[in-house]
């Protein structure tokens, strides 16, 4: 049969109490708070902000009361954000934007806008109403041609509305635009005929790019002929004023010279004679000389 428990003494009692009160005090008047990285403590005191601790220990009375405020960066997703070109086209966009709380302003933010650094909500409105504002000036084909200074202008004009929550941008993810299914046909339909009709001049240019090559080769060679043609025609006019002043200075020195010619004849009687076969002719025609011996000898 087990013993009954021995009764606790009043002594031991008065040192659990003790310890109980203590332990009580010391968790009520803890002075000691500890401040993450990334983040600054607002101190407050009955509801009032007094101070802003950085990172690490921070030692504060009893009184007073240490939150901790994120200074990260945070990110809102805005999902199908709604906007309108200036030719009325209707047009979506989503976004992801990433922004942190200015380390100045942490005390503004936390007593006006949020306790522990999210402004999510605030950014999401801010950029529906800033794509709103900045859709409304491009037209639809300027909308995408121009993206990139669309998107500038959204990240020039919502860094100066999340200013006034003191929060600031760090950068914004944009997503393709969608327009209306019908203004999509019409674009494909519109991106068609442009390649074609590029393809036409394109094909125009290549043809026309031939015809002229066909017409430099011609040129070319009627060129080439007429220069062949000149050459010849240049060489023959040439040889025969070489032939032409050839036979004036013959015809100058036999005219000088009526010996060479007598001399040229009596060759040209030696050369029949050395050819004749001593026979006469058989026909006598009119005119023709009679060939004649010289008995003498």
């Amino acid at each position: 049969m087990p013993l009954p428990p021995m009764p606790m003494s009043a002594s031991t009692l008065a040192k659990i109490v003790a310890a109980i009160i203590v332990m009580i005090v010391a968790v009520v008047v803890w002075p000691f708070y500890s401040v993450p990285t990334g983040s600054r403590g607002v101190v407050t005191q009955f509801g009032k902000i007094v101070g802003i601790e950085g990172e690490g220990l921070a030692v504060l009375p009893p009184w007073q009361k240490l939150s901790n405020f994120s200074i990260r960066a945070e990110k809102a997703d805005i999902e199908n954000a709604e906007g309108s070109t200036s030719d009325t086209q209707p047009v979506k966009v989503s976004m992801t934007v990433r922004y942190s709380i200015a380390t100045d302003r942490v005390a503004e933010v936390f007593e006006k806008y949020s306790h522990d650094g999210n402004l999510s909500s605030y950014v999401q409105t801010a950029t529906q109403e800033i794509f709103k504002a900045v859709t409304a000036k491009y037209t639809a084909p300027d909308l995408i041609a121009q993206r990139a200074k669309v998107s500038s202008d959204i990240n020039a004009a919502l860094r100066e509305k999340l200013a006034l929550y003191g929060a600031q941008v760090i950068n914004i993810d944009m997503r393709n635009f969608a327009f209306s299914e019908s203004y999509m046909h019409a674009i494909n339909d519109k991106v068609t005929q442009e390649q074609l009709r590029l393809a036409a001049e394109n094909k125009l240019k290549t043809v026309e790019a031939e015809q002229k090559q066909k017409v430099a080769i011609a040129e070319a060679e009627a060129n080439a002929r007429k220069a062949q043609a000149d050459g010849e025609a240049y060489a023959n006019l040439t040889i025969a004023k070489a032939q032409a002043e050839a036979l004036r200075l013959q015809n100058a020195a036999l005219a000088q010279n009526k010996d060479v010619l007598e001399l040229r004849r009596i060759e040209v009687e030696r050369t029949k004679a050395e050819k004749w076969n001593g026979a006469l002719p058989t026909a006598v025609y009119a005119g023709a000389p009679i060939p004649f011996l010289n008995v003498t000898k």
